[in-house]
């Protein structure tokens, strides 16, 4: 790989790794310091859905940007870029509606799974399976 698709590489993951580290300046989210300490014990708190729901598809769609570059530059296939695209859309629309019925029910059905799908929601998770997945299928491609 040349070492400008490293450096787009790079680029990307910066990219992700900036979203994270700001993520309490640009995105509205009150559950950013719920789930930080102890939320068995803590009150849920209120929150302004329309304000939740458009800064979690910005969020979204920043980290979407971020890995769909990472993925392009280390597989540099356009094809595969778009299908990666359209997994992490499906995944994020899976795993958004199930964060949001869990906030409207107030996490009846448990603190521990409502934390634990918005990890899915809010970072890029399957960019970590999706490459995986992508080495095994360049591999498989090499020998057929």
């Amino acid at each position: 790989m040349r070492i400008l698709n490293w450096v787009w590489v790079f680029v990307g993951i910066l990219g992700l790794i900036s979203i994270r580290f700001l993520e309490d300046k640009i995105f509205y989210d009150p559950f950013l310091e719920y789930f930080r300490g102890d939320f068995k014990a803590a009150k849920i708190p209120e929150f302004d859905t329309r304000k939740l729901i458009v800064s979690l598809l910005f969020r979204f769609l920043l980290n979407l940007f971020f890995s769909a570059l990472v993925i392009h530059f280390i597989f540099l296939k356009k094809r595969w870029t778009i299908q990666a695209v359209i997994l992490m859309a499906i995944a994020f629309l899976f795993f958004f509606s199930i964060y949001l019925w869990c906030l409207f029910s107030k996490m009846e059905i448990g603190y521990l799974f409502t934390f634990s799908i918005r990890r899915f929601v809010i970072q890029p998770i399957i960019l970590l399976l999706i490459i995986p997945i992508f080495y095994y299928r360049k591999k498989l491609n090499k020998y057929q």
